[in-house]
């Protein structure tokens, strides 16, 4: 079920998803639409270091994260059964918002296009969870972020041991940081079922690359912003710097 922006706008309200007035620019060269098999490649040379088609999809894949888990934060803050997911959901927000613009700012000093929607197959994940409700919303939703969680921190892992790009280093060390406290913030709603999640971990459904790549914005759309709401606080330290 594709997720419209009018569709997410209705779910985050209070000022969590807004559409920024400055439009990012999408050069072809930079864009989502373009990868390629060797991820080493450097596609731009730029003042904070190479720019790599690893680097490049890492920044991507943060921002797409972003998209349907900021979402279902907000969702457990509103629908959580219980005050574990509920608070699991304050830590999804706050920390995807910061996510969310640091990658903002990053794509605009290195021209990496940014999608404004998740992948289908992160919209399929958002489908599922909204429509369940009480403990097996909880469930549900603790468990699949559970497993995209624990699939993307190796990944992390391994663009902060590789990347020679200043700026992508930095987000690797925020997203890091956050990834981790989320895994934790599943885990301690007690509804993780771990053998279950450590096979789908080890053994994700072979999907085209069509479901796993977030749909290419229009040439000069506006930017999607993800924001959390005022009041909530933040359990982070990592932080992006821009000189």
């Amino acid at each position: 079920m594709p997720i419209s922006r009018r569709a997410i706008g209705t779910v985050f309200v209070g000022g969590a998803l807004t559409v920024t007035l400055t439009a990012l620019a999408y050069p072809a060269v930079l864009g989502v639409q373009k990868t390629t098999n060797d991820q080493s490649r450097i596609i731009a040379n730029t003042p904070y270091g190479p720019l790599t088609e690893a680097d490049r999809n890492f920044v991507v894949k943060v921002r797409s994260a972003g998209l349907w888990e900021g979402r279902l934060g907000m969702d457990a803050m509103q629908r959580g059964d219980s005050k574990a997911m509920k608070e699991a959901g304050e830590h999804l927000v706050v920390g995807h918002a910061m996510l969310d613009d640091s990658c903002r700012r990053i794509a605009l000093e290195l021209h990496i296009t940014l999608p404004n929607q998740p992948t289908p197959q992160q919209q399929q994940f958002v489908a599922t969870v909204e429509s369940k409700k009480g403990k097996e919303f909880d469930s549900t939703a603790a468990n699949i972020m559970r497993v995209t969680h624990g699939q993307i921190f190796p990944g992390i892992a391994k663009i902060r041991a590789t990347t020679q790009n200043s700026l992508v280093r930095q987000l690797a060390d925020q997203a890091n940081e956050i990834v981790l406290d989320h895994i934790a913030s599943m885990e301690k709603t007690g509804t993780v079922n771990f053998d279950q999640v450590n096979f789908q971990e080890t053994s994700p459904p072979q999907l085209p690359q069509s479901a796993l790549t977030p749909p290419v914005p229009q040439p000069g759309s506006p930017v999607v912003k993800f924001t959390a709401p005022p009041g909530l606080k933040n359990p982070y330290t990592s932080t992006v710097h821009i000189p």
